[in-house]
C-alpha cells in the first residue's frame, strides 16, 4: 500500500480537488488539513509562498501547486496512468490542464466563485455586478466555446480518463456553487462531457463532504468532517483571521 500522504487545503478547492481525485484514482490513501488558503499560519506561509491550495506532504517531500503534484504522483506511482502515453497526447493534455488551472481558474474561480462566495464569505465584502455580469456574458462563453471543441462527443478525451478531464471537471462543481447552470442546448458536447467525468466514483464520493461543507461555517469544517469520519491531519496549518494571498486577484 502507498504511504498515505498529507494534503493542506479546502474540499472546495477545485485545485484540491484535482489532487483528491487523482489520488484516489491511484489508490493512495491521503489525510486533509482542511484550511482555506487564506487562513493559513506562518508555517503556511514557508510550505506554500505564494498561499495557496494544496500542498502535499509525503514521506520524501513537500510541495505545493496541483499541476507539479499531479506530475509527481504519476512518476511515483506509475499505475494506473493518468498521463498519456504518447508524447503528443501527454503534451496536449498537459496544455489543457493548464488551461484549466489558469484560464478556467481565472474565470469560474477569480471571477465568479469570488464574487459570489469567497468576497462575502471570507472578507464580508459586496460582490462586484458589473465584473459578475461581464463574466457570465463574455468570459464564460469564451472558455465553453473552446472546450466545446476540444472534449470528446463520447468516453475521455486520450480515451481512457487522464488529467485533462480530471482538471476540467473540478471547475464546474465550483460553478454549480456559484449557482452557474451550463447551458446544454448551446454547450451540449461540454455539457454531456462534464457529467460523464464527474459521474467517475472518485468524484461522487468527494460530493457529500464538499455539499457539508458548503453549509458549514469555516471555522467548523474541521468538526464537521471528523463527525463525518473524513480522514484529517492531528495538527493544522490554519488560523482564526484571514490574510490576503500575496498574488491577490479582485
Amino acid at each position: 500500500m502507498a504511504h498515505r500522504v498529507q494534503i493542506i487545503g479546502s474540499y472546495l478547492s477545485p485545485y484540491v480537488r484535482k489532487v483528491l481525485v487523482f489520488l484516489d484514482l491511484k489508490g493512495i490513501p491521503y489525510e486533509v488539513d482542511p484550511i482555506v488558503p487564506f487562513f493559513g499560519d506562518e508555517r503556511f506561509s514557508r510550505i506554500s509562498p505564494v498561499r495557496r491550495i494544496p500542498v502535499l506532504i509525503d514521506d520524501q517531500t513537500t510541495l505545493a501547486d496541483s499541476s507539479v503534484i499531479c506530475q509527481y504522483l504519476e512518476d511515483r506511482y506509475r499505475e494506473p496512468r493518468l498521463y498519456p502515453a504518447d508524447i503528443i497526447d501527454r503534451a496536449c493534455a498537459r496544455w489543457l490542464e493548464e488551461y484549466a488551472d489558469s484560464r478556467m481558474g481565472e474565470v469560474f474561480i477569480w471571477r465568479l466563485f469570488n464574487q459570489v462566495a469567497i468576497k462575502p464569505t471570507v472578507w464580508g465584502e459586496q460582490t462586484d455586478k458589473a465584473t459578475l455580469e461581464k463574466t457570465l456574458q463574455e468570459d464564460m462563453p469564451q472558455v465553453l466555446d473552446y472546450l466545446e471543441v476540444q472534449v470528446p462527443a463520447e468516453g475521455f478525451i486520450f480515451g481512457s480518463v487522464s488529467i485533462a478531464d480530471i482538471s476540467i471537471a473540478c471547475f464546474f462543481r465550483n460553478a454549480t456553487f456559484a449557482r452557474f447552470q451550463l447551458d446544454a442546448a448551446r454547450w451540449p458536447g461540454t455539457a454531456a462531457f462534464v457529467e460523464r467525468v464527474l459521474r467517475l466514483e472518485s468524484f461522487e464520493k468527494l460530493k457529500p463532504i464538499e455539499e457539508r461543507l458548503r453549509r458549514t461555517p469555516l471555522m467548523q469544517h474541521r468538526a464537521a468532517l471528523m463527525e463525518m469520519g473524513v480522514p484529517i491531519t492531528q495538527d493544522t496549518y490554519g488560523t482564526a483571521k484571514p490574510r490576503r494571498g500575496v498574488m491577490r486577484i479582485d
